[in-house]
């Protein structure tokens, strides 16, 4: 099949997800015929550097052969059974391993970050109401977060492109300011903003406490807010808040989890450990939908009860489908046998080397890193750039989407100097093309 069959068929067919359908008239989707490595081709072989892990997802390369070797052996024997009243063994392994990696030791799964966040946020208010305390029910969020875009979700999510057309739906919700570092006023370390943004929080916790069933927030880096970054003191800070004043803390680590930040998950360095940490995206590999939520005994056994009102009321049908947990079990093994997070921290180093031209471009402000993400702002751009930028990206061979004026690479684990070569010299290229 040809790039424009596939296309046209396409535009006829399918609804695409954040998307206003109509811009297609006039620049046309890109029709993927295969992935290998950090590379996707389309129907005529034009290949795609994949800077963005297809919406930070792909951990290891498409095609990876751990991966489908796991999901093809698993095939063989149960490609599902319902999780309510049954068990299988990739769900008790997956659980047992999340359970050690996470310090929380009872997993609950759904099917993609967004269900994550639902199910989190029911977790905390209905425990608090088994415990004597229904009137903790609203939820504090951070600035410019993001938590996904089902309604529950929505309440948590400080993106008005997202929220204002659905705000009538929406529970209100308690929004504090977010630790991100580049607000420092001169002479302000991150720490420093850090902890001025902690001290706001106390302030909604102290006056509102009562009402608050959980924090929810992206540790390390808000992905959506054009990859905001701050100091893990917050994340001390938040901790010691919310055992403080009697609040849960959910980490929504979906897009920031599975070494994305330079540990396996980024409340790792805060050295902290959440009461709810919500899991998606790499859980995979990037292969099939998953989502975990785990918590520790303190909230499990506020449900452990006789009568069945008090249990928690929640389901998907395809909760821990045997299929996506042996691909589960294939990616932390990948992590084990190939030293991940340990390898990708020299690998960054090296890539950071790469990209010190594009870093020390008069355009560029703010140029960070955070483990295996790294992100600029460009001074000065009209509107529409985010697009320009996209297609401009996409004419030398890169999948780079710029969130507003804020240029990202959060790139599959798989790319190597060669590919990061390529993607800063491409980079640069779109950068003066767009400016």
């Amino acid at each position: 099949m040809t790039n424009q069959e596939l296309l046209q068929r396409s535009l006829a067919a399918v609804w695409h997800p954040c998307t206003q359908m109509k811009h297609h008239e006039n620049f046309p989707l890109i029709p993927i015929a295969r992935g290998e490595g950090v590379w996707l081709y389309d129907c005529d072989g034009t290949r795609y550097l994949d800077a963005v892990s297809s919406w930070w997802v792909n951990l290891f390369g498409h095609n990876e052969p751990r991966i489908k070797a796991a999901i093809a052996a698993q095939m063989d024997s149960l490609e599902h059974v319902m999780l309510a009243g049954f068990t299988h063994e990739p769900a008790v392994r997956l659980s047992e391993q999340l359970a050690e990696l996470t310090g929380l030791g009872h997993a609950f799964y759904g099917s993609d970050g967004a269900s994550a966040t639902e199910i989190a946020l029911k977790m905390s208010a209905h425990c608090w109401r088994n415990l004597g305390l229904p009137e903790k029910n609203r939820f504090v969020y951070l600035e410019n977060s993001y938590h996904g875009e089902t309604l529950g979700a929505l309440s948590v999510t400080d993106v008005a492109i997202f929220r204002t057309a659905y705000a009538p739906l929406v529970q209100e919700n308690f929004c504090a300011p977010n630790p991100d570092w580049r607000q420092a006023a001169e002479g302000e370390s991150a720490e420093d903003v850090a902890e001025r943004a902690a001290q706001a929080l106390e302030k909604i916790f102290a006056e509102n406490h009562e009402r608050i069933a959980a924090i929810i927030l992206e540790p390390l880096v808000q992905g959506a807010a054009g990859m905001a970054m701050y100091h893990p003191h917050y994340l001390r800070r938040v901790r010691s808040l919310c055992d403080k004043y009697g609040v849960h803390f959910i980490a929504d680590e979906i897009a920031v989890g599975f070494g994305r930040t330079g540990t396996m998950f980024a409340c790792e360095q805060g050295g902290i450990r959440p009461d709810l940490i919500c899991l998606s995206k790499g859980i995979t590999g990037g292969y099939l939908p998953l989502a975990a939520v785990l918590c520790g005994d303190d909230i499990y056994r506020a449900f452990y009860h006789d009568e069945t009102a008090r249990g928690f009321l929640h389901s998907h049908s395809y909760t821990g489908n045997p299929l996506a947990c042996a691909a589960a079990l294939a990616t932390l093994a990948i992590f084990r046998d190939d030293r991940i997070v340990e390898q990708n921290a020299a690998k960054a180093v090296r890539f950071d080397a790469l990209f010190g031209e594009l870093a020390n471009h008069p355009a560029i402000r703010n140029w960070r890193r955070t483990g295996m993400i790294w992100a600029f702002d460009v001074a000065g751009v009209a509107a529409g750039f985010a697009q320009r930028f996209f297609e401009a990206a996409l004419a030398q061979g890169l999948l780079v989407r710029p969130i507003g004026n804020t240029v990202y690479f959060m790139p599959p684990y798989a790319l190597n100097e060669e590919e990061a070569g390529l993607l800063a010299a491409g980079t640069l290229v779109a950068l003066d093309q767009t400016i």
